[in-house]
């Protein structure tokens, strides 16, 4: 089962996200994800564990817990939508026409 952990403090790495998990079970694989601009942590990631039921039992006894002085959150990871992309982000600084964000007036 893949398990979504978010929350996490920016210091979090993998190694560390998989410590958290071990006790539970076999863990398939811990990804804290990163920013590509930055490097730094985007304060979530996702743990995959072998067995559902322990995996469940993480999620129970975990999620609402603090780690690293901060209130995690966790869940069964929903997965990806196919073709679901992000809208484009606008640049609204260059949509302004110099004017402060008012339209000129001609009367």
């Amino acid at each position: 089962m893949n398990i979504f952990i978010a929350g996490l403090s920016y210091s979090i790495n993998d190694n560390d996200l998989r410590d958290l998990f071990t006790e539970y079970g076999e863990i398939s694989s811990a990804k804290v994800i990163m920013d590509r601009a930055t490097g730094r942590s985007k304060g979530y990631g996702f743990v995959e564990l072998e067995d559902n039921e322990a995996a469940q039992k993480a999620i129970d006894e975990l999620n609402g817990a603090e780690y690293d002085g901060r209130t995690i959150s966790v869940s069964e990871a929903r997965p990806r939508t196919e073709g679901a992309a992000r809208p484009p982000r606008r640049n609204f600084d260059n949509n302004r026409g110099g004017n402060g964000g008012f339209r000129r007036r001609d009367y």
